[in-house]
């Protein structure tokens, strides 16, 4: 008996299909048509980054000028004394670090939650499935900032105030249930015949979670955790409740409000430090972009 040999398409493949068809070259448009989809992508790009230019040019401007008579991007007589006096002359690495701490801690708690809630959703039917379901999507109707009261009176009553670890689980518990709803939908897409079959194979029902699904679900995973970080790493209504007056454990949103005074505002420092704040962003966007498409797409759709 012949067997049928079914082609595979390669994801490379794929990823240039999708990139020719976007260029154009895949649906027949003609020069001018791609020329005139270049410039628009081109002139979109250019709206996006000249804010983020023009603060790296405050940024370089000396004697803490903010306005200038010319456009160029970069000014005259552009010096680095702005970075070097937020670096070592304040207290912004300790802000920074902070924000990191917290930041991280945030992320992994809430993803740790968020990954077994989302499994239990998704795999298990038990009573209040649905109506927990549309209790965490109701949840996320409600404004930051209601939740503000409830929440400082939660963490003076379990003395978590001043502290690291009551603007961790703050954090943690306000992003949980969006996190669950992009997990539940990437698990009802993986087939539940494959931890079956991890299951004959001798696994346990958290070794099939472990073992099967997380590896599978690495692109949800990713794009909880950057939502999560995002989330926490440029909040700041909460951390001014919850962290007070001491400066030794402001994050880098309440940090930099020193640079802004009465009657003065240092823009060279405030722009350079909003720049370097900027650098952990983007090199976590860099790390995860190759999972950010799958994640977002993938966990919208039951398959």
């Amino acid at each position: 008996m012949s067997s049928t040999t079914v082609p595979t398409v390669q994801p490379a493949a794929v990823a240039s299909t999708n990139q020719d068809r976007w260029a154009g070259s895949g649906r027949g448009d003609s020069p001018v048509a791609r020329a005139m989809i270049h410039a628009g992508l081109f002139l979109a790009a250019l709206i996006a980054a000249l804010p983020v230019l023009r603060v790296i040019s405050v940024s370089l401007r000396p004697d803490n000028r903010l306005l200038s008579r010319d456009l160029n991007l970069v000014p005259e007589g552009a010096t680095l004394a702005s970075y070097g006096h937020v670096l070592f002359e304040t207290d912004f690495p300790q802000w920074l670090f902070n924000s990191l701490l917290i930041t991280v801690g945030t992320a992994l708690i809430g993803l740790i939650f968020a990954a077994t809630s989302a499994y239990g959703f998704s795999r298990f039917k038990f009573p209040g499935r649905g109506v927990g379901l549309t209790a965490l999507l109701a949840t996320q109707l409600i404004p930051a900032t209601m939740l503000l009261v409830p929440i400082l009176i939660l963490a003076i009553q379990l003395d978590l105030v001043g502290t690291y670890r009551g603007l961790v689980i703050a954090y943690a518990v306000t992003s949980v249930p969006f996190s669950i709803w992009i997990l539940k939908g990437y698990y009802d897409t993986v087939p539940i015949e494959l931890e079956e079959a991890a299951r004959i194979d001798g696994c346990s029902q958290l070794e099939a979670f472990w073992r099967v699904l997380l590896p599978l679900s690495t692109p949800a995973l990713a794009i909880v955790f950057l939502f999560n970080f995002l989330a926490a790493w440029n909040e700041f209504v909460l951390a001014r409740v919850l962290i007070g007056s001491q400066t030794d454990l402001f994050t880098w949103p309440l940090g930099i409000l020193r640079f802004q005074a009465q009657f003065q505002t240092q823009w060279g420092d405030l722009a350079a430090a909003s720049v370097l704040v900027s650098i952990p962003i983007v090199a976590l966007f860099l790390y995860s972009s190759r999972w950010l498409i799958s994640g977002v797409t993938l966990g919208g759709v039951k398959g």
